[in-house]
Order: C-alpha cells, then structure tokens, then sequence
C-alpha cells in the first residue's frame, strides 16, 4: 500500500482483516461515527442470490448505513476486476463529493489494493467460454498443465503465481489472450490522489477458526443448502466466480452427489482456513501502512477518534 500523503481533499478509510473477524460489525459502527458509507470490497457481495452463504450486511444494517457494490449483478454476469476498481473508485469521489466519509471494506486482497495500489487494471472482457474451456483443461490434465500455458505465454506473471492458485492462471490467461498482450504489461501502478487510512482487524487464529466454523453452523442452519441448489434450479453453472466462491463449490459438490454433507463442511472449514492465510499474505501485520487493532479490545469510540487523528495528524497512508 502506498504510504505517500496525498495533497488532496479526497480521503478514503480501509478496512481490512481476515473472513469472520467481524469487519463488517465495526465498519458498520465506525461509518454512524464518522458519518460515512460503506463500498464493499468483497467479491462474493457483488452477486444476487448470494445471501446466506457469504454473510452479506442485512436489510436492517444496510438501512443503518448506505452500502454500495452490492447486489449489483447475477451470478451469470461476472465482475472483472477492471470494472470493480472503476465502480469503487467513482464512489470513492461521489461519497467524498456528498461531504462524507467513503469506507472500503472488505477482505478481497486484490479489490483493496487495486485501489489503494492504484493499479493499472488489464481490461480484458470476461469470456465466460474461454474460462470454461480453461477451467476443464485444469480439471482434465491438471493445475501444472494449465499454468505452464500461462509460462508460454507470460513468463513474467507465471513466475508471480502459485500453479495451484487456477483462478488466478486463468484469469492471467484470458487476460492475455483477449486482450493479445501479455497480462504483465498490461499492469502498472499509478498512486491514488486521495488521503487513505487503513486499519487492520485481527483476532488470534484459534478464536478465529471457533467463529468461522460456528458461522459455518449458522450458515447450514439458515439454509445454505437450499440457497446453493436455488442458485443451481435456475441453471448458473458452477464454473462461474459466484458459484465457486467457499461454501457453494463445496455444497455443489455435495448436490452432485461427488461427497457427502459432512466431507462437504470438512472443505468448507479446509479451504476456509486457507483463505485465512492468504488473506494475510495480503494484508501483512508488518505492513506500517496498517493500523491493526485486536477485535477482542476493539473499541469504537476509541477507534473513531484515532481515525480521525490520523487524518488529522498526517498520519495518512
């Protein structure tokens, strides 16, 4: 993240941490303080029909503060990142421009730094045919065929990306073959001109897997089953970003008969935990550009008043 002060008027607060550590809860109390509105960083809120299985703010909290990017397109529609960043940051102006406090929260690494980052965004279309055909060349012959494509075709981004991480190497791909120029060159950095703060949450990895899997709980109590086979009964395929995201994957699996429900709650906790420790990697408890605050000892009033010093006192990033 970048940690020059910008000279501008335009003041952004971040809020990032790991799934589950209650981002939403505090950015929801800190925006009534701050007088702000929240424009959600989290992929999966960007889908309709998506409500149970990625703990989306309710009606009730979405009345309490304004949200934006959310329920803003099917599941059948994908969101690139080029058109996110380009929403976000339009908002980010508009809400700054109403005389309020804008507050990107989320826990989408890519989202939040291609804001805060000021990235270059490729602007390669979705092609949904081409990322099926991707996809099946993964699942048919393996991660390590497919991002040996990627190696072909884009060296330098190859070498950035775990041959693991399929979504990434096929998104790099269709980058770069919609587009006919290599997806590293597309990217650059330009620094945001608007003031940015951002805090960081956190809570200790055992209290964080106990609230994960007890959502988790909440979520299959609630209906998570019969929201994934709603979504599945109006024909998305689940190939789709909406319908791969943890919890729906894992659950569709189950649908199609490939595990049982107890397997499927096991990946949802795997992959989860996993997720977690990406997250991190994207957001480093040594970054000086983060403020990280303990979830356990959070509190509000405290945190509203040093955000508002540490725009005040040049404490910007």
């Amino acid at each position: 993240m970048n940690n020059e002060t910008s000279g501008s008027e335009q003041k952004l607060l971040v809020i990032v941490g790991p799934t589950a550590v209650g981002k939403s809860a505090a950015a929801i109390e800190l925006a009534e303080r701050l007088q702000g509105e929240i424009i959600s960083a989290d992929s999966r809120y960007l889908y309709r029909g998506l409500e149970v299985g990625v703990a989306k703010p309710s009606p009730a909290d979405r009345l309490r503060v304004r949200h934006h990017l959310i329920d803003i397109a099917d599941p059948d529609q994908p969101v690139s990142l080029a058109e996110y960043q380009e929403m976000a940051l339009a908002l980010i102006r508009e809400v700054n421009g109403r005389g309020r406090m804008p507050l990107l929260v989320g826990g989408t690494g890519q989202y939040i730094r291609a804001i805060t980052e000021g990235w270059t965004v490729p602007r390669g279309r979705v092609d949904v045919t081409l990322r099926a055909e991707l996809q099946s060349v993964a699942e048919r012959e393996g991660p390590a065929v497919l991002h040996q494509r990627l190696v072909e075709a884009d060296p330098v981004t190859a070498s950035k990306i775990d041959p693991r991480n399929v979504r990434r190497v096929i998104r790099a791909l269709e980058v770069t073959l919609t587009t006919g120029q290599p997806f590293s060159v597309q990217r650059q950095k330009k620094p945001p001109d608007f003031q940015m703060v951002t805090l960081g949450l956190t809570l200790a990895r055992p209290e964080l897997f106990a609230r994960i899997d007890a959502r988790l709980e909440s979520m299959l109590a609630n209906g998570l089953v019969e929201e994934t086979a709603a979504l599945a009964a109006k024909g998305y395929d689940w190939q789709l970003p909406a319908l791969s995201a943890i919890g729906y994957k894992q659950i569709g699996m189950m649908l199609r008969g490939e595990c049982d429900l107890n397997e499927a709650i096991r990946l949802i906790k795997h992959d989860t935990r996993r997720l977690v420790r990406a997250q991190a990697n994207w957001f480093r408890r040594d970054d000086p550009a983060i403020h990280w605050y303990e979830v356990e000892k959070l509190n509000i009033g405290q945190l509203a008043a040093d955000t508002k010093n540490y725009f005040g006192g040049g404490h910007t990033l």
